[in-house]
């Protein structure tokens, strides 16, 4: 592993030098355990404690297959999914494995009694399968999360709507909280010059979300103008749904939940801002009992912000805490895209307010190659930055994905993988001086 660390960080290993490289038996990878999925029954979800059931072990080296790469990963970061398989929610992942196993032969490798998890990396490819023609070793990427097998028809417009899409590191196995991964080449796009390791490793999943969720015509379609009300707009996937509206045109109305995070919604250029927690808007009377009157005063706050205008888009991601509100300060004939559900899966709102006023619900998950790609092309030409707030090392990820859990972070919190240190793997230093206070702005002391 040494030498694979010494060729990354010598800045002059070409092609030939990659290759000839020797690659090791095992690697060491952030797992979780068959064994150990009935560890948290019982206990309500925000008791169990991923820092229990993640660690960091030996793990064999994965087989090669045609259309495939192994990346040595020099960062990843932690995602809300990294937490769901920390808690076995809402499902073990162990039985997506098992079905992906049962596909072909060579998805059985995937089938084990134990999980790497991560869905987010940044590093340098090692090898490449047959049928790898676009890719090369010693290319630096990032990688987006997107599995497919692409055998049916049914995914050749979108290829999320493949009957057999699956986000890598979460429903598949050897993900990016590891030294190495193992991916698809269709899911490589370059690494930005410009960022670090570490920098490059936040945006991928998260960006790619919101990309499809707010911009892209199979989410939102959001034009110049729009006013877009994005919950937890200081968070992992709404950091980036703001800095989407602002770059687009459309007015973003930043729901945060402190001033701290309201401070980083003005930093990025929002001037609508809504202090849920210090306004004091409770939108459930009790567990089964929704509060419509809430729902009126939040929609007469956000008329305050947007002169009198109501929502074009809701960019929803909390669930069932706040979609009840949502479709309900929806203007007439908007949209409210939903993914992730963080507050419960189980959503209840008022349907009159819905169909008597031709609002859509669109789900929206993750993204196709192509809105991945375009949301990378945007952190390469630094018109979306990423929200690194803080860095844990491998060993620390447990702990990472325990103040993610409890949303003790601020935007994306990142994972040194093979990588020593952090602010290797700058290639561009001109652009990223011209970035540099929108790049660190997540991570000042203040914040």
């Amino acid at each position: 592993m040494e030498e694979i660390i010494g060729a990354v960080l010598s800045g002059e290993a070409d092609t030939r030098d990659f290759e000839s490289l020797r690659l090791p038996e095992s690697y060491r990878g952030v797992v979780i355990r068959k064994e150990n999925t009935d560890m948290f029954e019982g206990m309500r979800t925000a008791d169990k404690d991923p820092r229990k059931s993640l660690s960091v072990q030996d793990v064999p080296l994965p087989e090669l297959g045609p259309g495939e790469a192994l990346v040595a990963v020099m960062a990843s970061s932690v995602n809300y999914n990294s937490v769901w398989s920390a808690i076995f929610e809402p499902l073990s992942t162990f039985g997506f494995l098992e079905r992906y196993g049962r596909t072909s032969e060579l998805a059985k490798r995937h089938d084990l009694p134990y999980h790497v998890i991560g869905s987010d990396l940044a590093g340098v490819v090692l090898r490449i399968g047959p049928g790898v023609n676009s890719w090369k070793p010693g290319d630096e990427v990032v990688a987006h999360c997107l599995s497919v097998e692409m055998e049916s028809s049914d995914g050749h417009n979108d290829t999320m709507l493949d009957p057999e899409q699956r986000i890598w590191g979460f429903e598949t196995n050897f993900g990016g909280l590891a030294e190495i991964a193992l991916v698809k080449s269709n899911q490589l796009m370059p690494k930005p010059g410009h960022l670090s390791w570490e920098e490059a490793a936040a945006p991928g999943l998260v960006n790619s979300t919101a990309y499809r969720q707010l911009v892209s015509r199979n989410g939102a379609d959001m034009k110049q103008g729009d006013n877009v009300l994005i919950w937890g707009a200081s968070g992992g996937l709404g950091s980036y749904a703001t800095q989407f509206a602002l770059a687009g045109g459309a007015n973003p109305i930043c729901v945060v939940s402190s001033d701290q995070k309201a401070d980083i919604c003005r930093s990025m250029g929002a001037e609508a801002i809504i202090d849920r927690n210090a306004e004091g808007y409770k939108f459930w009377k009790d567990e089964q009992t929704q509060d419509p009157k809430e729902w009126k005063r939040f929609g007469k706050r956000i008329r305050e912000l947007t002169g009198g205008e109501d929502i074009d888009i809701v960019f929803e991601h909390p669930g069932r805490e706040t979609f009840g509100a949502s479709v309900f300060v929806t203007r007439k004939g908007g949209t409210i895209t939903t993914c992730a559900s963080t507050s419960g899966y189980m959503h209840e709102y008022d349907n009159r307010y819905l169909w008597m006023s031709l609002k859509r619900i669109i789900g929206s998950h993750f993204a196709n190659y192509r809105e991945a790609w375009e949301a990378n092309r945007l952190i390469a030409k630094g018109k979306i930055h990423p929200t690194l707030s803080k860095v844990y090392s491998l060993e620390e990820t447990g702990q990472a994905a325990y103040d993610v859990h409890r949303n003790l972070h601020q935007g994306k919190v990142g994972v040194l993988c093979l990588a020593p240190e952090e602010g290797l793997g700058v290639r561009d230093e001109e652009m990223r001086a011209q970035h540099l206070d929108a790049i660190n702005r997540f991570r000042t002391p203040t914040h």
